[in-house]
């Protein structure tokens, strides 16, 4: 009923002429005294004409409503679905859509190849990157002096933001190497421990894990990256204290008893570029790690979160259980 009482609309100055022009015809037929029933019967046969118009338009009127309608609803817009136009008004926007259509299509395409070139000029530099950092890392093995030791932590600063930038690439494709299967958390959780067992060393950061049984549906690279993440996080902002890995009812923690996470800042901490205020304090926070973990989180169907408090340290859960896998 809505859609007749806008159809009715669209020609509310067709039918407020038709009134007019009927009542002057009435006048002109009164003033000279012509018979009321050939009148009457006149004006009824042009009020059938007119209904029945309305009725045949009206008609029209839904089809192509219903038409623009599931066109809508189905975005993006083909041109080619457009219903053919009534008028040459009509024809115009036709027009005007396949033209906007096409440069759109047009940008589109140029966007894209932009973005697949610096997305293939990163990957190749991030690759070439890691050939001189193995280099100097082999140069400084076979040193045993204080300077070599902070050159090779840099070193491995450096590798873990060549390493978050190549995963963060991947993360953007259209496409994700995930291969979900069964995997042992135990071995996944060590991979990582035995990485950045160097650091926790120079920083004289107590780690405490205890081996665990448990089998869990993942993908071994990605949940790999989201440990070592975890634990970069809580050995930057830990001097002193410890740093603990546990594992209960399906949610992996990691724990830490660092300079913590203030209440404001706590719910943005999986956003993207923020570093709240102790990143801003510490100038070491890029705003992009726990970022990465909550993305990589959704595509593994794995949920993220975190319990801290200033100055008290700070516990992330990653909640292991297969919900959802967000796939492309």
């Amino acid at each position: 009923m809505r859609l007749l009482f806008k159809y009715i609309y669209q020609f509310r100055k067709a039918f407020l002429f038709f009134l007019i022009f009927s009542l002057i015809s009435f006048g002109v037929f009164e003033l000279y005294d012509t018979n009321s029933e050939a009148v009457i019967y006149a004006f009824m046969i042009c009020a059938v004409i007119g209904v029945s118009v309305v009725c045949i338009g009206f008609l029209r009127f839904r089809k192509r409503c219903n038409i623009l309608k599931d066109i809508y609803e189905n975005l993006p817009l083909m041109a080619e679905q457009l219903p053919p136009p009534d008028d040459i008004t009509q024809k115009m926007l036709c027009d005007m859509i396949l033209k906007l259509q096409n440069i759109n299509q047009s940008n589109l395409t140029r966007i894209n190849s932009i973005r697949q070139d610096n997305t293939d000029y990163f990957t190749v530099w991030v690759h070439q990157i890691k050939t001189p950092i193995a280099a100097m890392q082999m140069i400084l093995q076979n040193e045993e002096t204080d300077m070599c030791h902070e050159l090779n932590a840099e070193l491995f600063r450096i590798e873990q933001y060549a390493e978050m930038a190549l995963q963060y690439i991947r993360l953007d494709s259209s496409t994700n190497d995930l291969v979900i299967r069964q995997y042992r958390l135990d071995s996944i959780i060590k991979q990582a421990v035995r990485r950045y067992a160097p650091l926790f060393i120079r920083r004289k950061i107590r780690l405490e894990y205890e081996p665990v049984s448990a089998k869990v549906v993942t993908d071994e690279k990605w949940l790999s990256f989201v440990v070592e993440q975890l634990l970069s996080n809580a050995v930057k902002y830990t001097y002193s204290g410890s740093v603990t890995i546990t594992y209960s009812d399906n949610v992996l923690s990691v724990s830490d008893t660092g300079i913590g996470i203030s209440a404001e800042d706590l719910p943005r901490i999986f956003e993207k570029g923020y570093t709240g205020m102790s990143g801003r304090t510490e100038k070491k926070s890029t705003g992009l790690g726990l970022y990465l973990c909550k993305t990589v989180c959704g595509k593994l169907g794995h949920k993220i979160y975190a319990e801290s408090e200033a100055g008290k340290g700070t516990v992330v859960h990653v909640d292991l259980t297969l919900e959802h896998l967000d796939l492309e």
